[in-house]
C-alpha cells in the first residue's frame, strides 16, 4: 500500500514504471552515442551531483525511481507504509539480480544506506538524503524499518538518491573500485563496460534486469566538455544526443532538419551565496585594494543592494537566451512550499546605490565572485554579466571560475572559501522546499544533518524554529503552508540571491525520440529510435 498523505510527486503503482523507459523491449544494434559535458564520479555515494546521480541509475537502483516529471515511482520496493509519523516499512521486490547473479536483499540496502556517510574526503557527500534516519532495521530478506527522529512524509523521494551497491562487491571498497569496474555492481538496467576517465564510459544492457529494459542494447557516453565541440559531434553524426549546450549553439540549430531541440523548465534555481557569517570575508576589500575590518555582507542592506543591481529579466533573455525564468525564491513554481508571493527583486540600480549608501559603503568595495565553468549551462557567462551588474552600482567586481571539481571542494562546508559564490539546486528529490532549505539555510547541525550545504554560513533562529515547525509536519498541506513561512523568513533576509530557474534541454539527432527531463539528468533509458 501507499501512505495516503505523500506528496503529489510521489506515486505508488509498479505499472506506472514503465512509462519511464520508452521504446522498451527494443533491441538495437547500434549503440546510442551519448555527447556529454561531464564526467562521472563512477561510485554512486560520491560527490553529490545531479549529473552523478544520473550516470549512477544506468548502473545502479534506488527505492524509489523519478520519471521525467518527478514523479516518484515504486523502484527497488515492492511497497512501503508508514507504521506511524516516525516508523516506516519498506518490501523489496523479490527476484531481483545484480549483475554478478547474487540476490538483492535487505543486507545491501542497510550496507549502502551506512556506507554513504563513510566515504573519506567526499567533498559533497549523498548524506542530506539521510536527515532524520535514526535507525535501518532489517526484518527478513526482502523486509526493513526505517525509524526517523521525526515526521519525514517525503522519506521515499529522498531515498530515491540512494543507490543500492551490492555489499559484497563494495564492500571496503572506494570511489577507485568503481571507477575500476570492480565495485560498479548494480541491479541497474546497464552493466559496467568500460571506463576511460575524460574520454568515454561503455555499458551494455543488462538482459537479467526485473524492470523493462531499455531501447538500446548499448550506450556509450563520450566526454566533451566543450559545447562547440559537442555540437560540432553532433552535427558530424559522431554523437546522437547532445547534453548541456549552451543556449546560444541550442538556438542555432533551430530550424537544422537534421537535429531536434527539446527544452522545458527544469527543478534548478541558479542563485548566489553571501558569505554572512565571518566578520572579515577573504575575497572582499575596500576600493583601496585594503582589507575591511567588518564583512559588508554580513549587513542585509548591502545583500538587498546586490539583488537589486542584478537584471534577471536580461539574463533570462540575453545570457540563457530565453532558456531560464527569473524567480525569488529556492524553489520552482510547481513544487510544495513555492510562494506566489515572493516575486524576484526588481532591477532597481538606484536603489541598490541608495542602500549601499545607508550602510555606509556609499563608494562600494571590491569583491571577488567565484563560481564553476563547467557545471550549469552558461556558468561563466552568467557571472561575468552579474559581475559586470556589481561593478556599475560601485562594487568593483572580478570574477573568477575554475572546475567543478575543484569549486565545490572550496565553496562547500567545512572550507567555504568563497566570498559570494554561484550555485545551483534542484527539488526533484521530494518535490518539495524542505530539504532544501534544511540543507542549504539551515543553521550548520552536522550531527543532526541540516545545513549540510549551508556554504554562507547563514543562521537565523527565527528561520531555523520556522523551518523545524514545518519538517514536523505530516499532513502535506500544512508542511507546505509551514515551508512558505520559512521560505519568506530567508527571503526578506537575503540569506541567499536567486537569480532563475534553469530550463532542461538537449540536442537530439532526427531518428531519436527522447523525453527530457525536469531534473536535468541525461539518461539514455529516455531514448528510443523514432518510428
Amino acid at each position: 500500500m501507499t501512505p495516503t498523505n505523500i506528496p503529489r510527486r510521489v506515486l505508488g503503482g509498479a505499472g506506472l514504471l514503465a512509462a519511464l523507459r520508452p521504446g522498451r523491449g527494443m533491441a538495437q544494434a547500434a549503440p546510442l552515442r551519448i555527447g556529454a559535458l561531464t564526467d562521472p564520479s563512477m561510485d554512486p555515494h560520491f560527490l553529490y551531483l545531479t549529473t552523478n546521480m544520473a550516470y549512477s541509475q544506468h548502473l545502479f537502483d534506488a527505492l524509489s525511481v523519478k520519471d521525467e516529471n518527478s514523479l516518484a515511482l515504486p523502484g527497488l520496493t515492492e511497497s512501503w507504509r508508514p507504521l506511524d509519523e516516525r516508523r516506516w516499512e519498506f518490501t523489496l521486490r523479490r527476484g531481483v539480480k545484480f549483475h554478478d547473479g547474487s540476490d538483492l536483499t535487505a543486507a545491501d540496502v542497510k550496507f549502502s544506506i551506512e556506507r554513504v556517510p563513510n566515504i573519506p574526503a567526499n567533498p559533497s557527500p549523498y548524506t542530506p538524503n539521510l536527515r532524520g534516519i535514526t535507525a535501518v532495521e532489517i526484518l527478513d530478506d526482502h523486509r526493513l524499518r526505517f525509524t526517523t527522529a521525526g515526521p519525514v512524509p517525503v522519506l521515499y523521494g529522498t531515498l530515491g538518491a540512494i543507490y543500492i551497491v551490492s555489499h559484497r562487491a563494495a564492500a571496503g571498497a572506494m570511489p577507485a573500485d568503481f571507477r575500476s569496474g570492480r565495485a560498479a555492481i548494480g541491479t541497474g538496467p546497464y552493466r559496467f563496460g568500460e571506463y576511460l576517465p575524460a574520454q568515454r564510459l561503455e555499458l551494455t544492457r543488462w538482459e537479467g534486469y526485473w524492470g523493462p529494459k531499455p531501447a538500446f542494447a548499448r550506450v556509450q557516453f563520450r566526454f566533451i566538455p566543450n559545447g562547440g565541440a559537442r555540437l560540432a559531434a553532433l552535427l558530424a553524426h559522431e554523437v546522437d544526443v547532445a547534453d548541456f549546450l549552451p543556449p546560444e549553439l541550442l538556438n542555432s540549430l533551430r530550424g537544422n532538419p537534421q537535429v531536434q531541440i527539446l527544452s522545458r523548465p527544469s527543478d534548478r534555481v541558479i542563485y548566489l551565496v553571501p558569505d554572512v557569517a565571518r566578520e572579515v570575508s577573504p575575497f572582499i576589500r575596500g576600493r583601496d585594494g585594503q582589507p575591511l575590518a567588518t564583512n559588508p555582507l554580513k549587513d542585509v542592506r548591502v545583500r538587498r543592494a546586490l539583488s537589486l543591481a542584478i537584471n534577471r529579466d536580461g539574463l533570462a533573455r540575453q545570457v540563457m537566451d530565453g532558456l531560464a525564468d527569473p524567480i525569488g525564491q529556492i524553489v520552482p513554481r510547481g513544487y510544495g512550499g513555492y510562494d506566489d508571493g515572493l516575486a524576484p527583486d526588481p532591477f532597481d540600480p538606484e536603489r541598490a546605490r541608495r542602500l549601499l549608501a545607508e550602510a555606509g559603503y556609499p563608494n562600494g568595495f571590491q569583491l571577488t565572485l567565484h563560481g564553476p565553468n563547467d557545471r550549469y549551462v552558461n556558468d561563466a557567462r552568467v557571472l561575468q554579466a552579474v559581475g559586470a551588474m556589481f561593478t556599475r552600482i560601485g562594487i568593483e567586481t572580478r570574477v573568477e571560475v575554475m572546475p567543478r571539481n575543484m569549486y565545490f571542494g572550496r565553496a562547500n562546508p567545512p572550507r567555504m572559501e568563497f566570498s559570494l559564490s554561484l550555485i545551483g539546486w534542484g527539488s526533484a528529490g521530494e518535490g518539495e522546499s524542505g530539504y532544501g532549505l534544511a540543507t542549504l539555510l539551515h543553521s550548520r547541525q552536522p550531527e543532526r544533518g541540516l545545513g549540510g550545504i549551508n556554504n554562507g554560513g547563514y543562521a537565523n533562529a527565527a528561520f531555523d524554529a520556522a523551518l523545524q515547525t514545518a519538517l514536523a509536519r505530516f499532513s502535506m498541506a500544512e508542511r507546505h503552508a509551514a515551508l512558505q513561512s520559512a521560505m519568506r523568513i530567508a527571503m526578506e533576509d537575503v540569506a541567499v540571491i536567486p537569480l532563475y530557474v534553469q530550463h532542461s534541454a538537449i540536442a537530439v539527432r532526427r531518428g531519436i525520440n527522447y523525453l527530457v527531463r525536469d531534473d536535468e539528468k541525461t539518461i539514455a533509458m529516455q531514448a528510443s529510435p523514432a518510428g
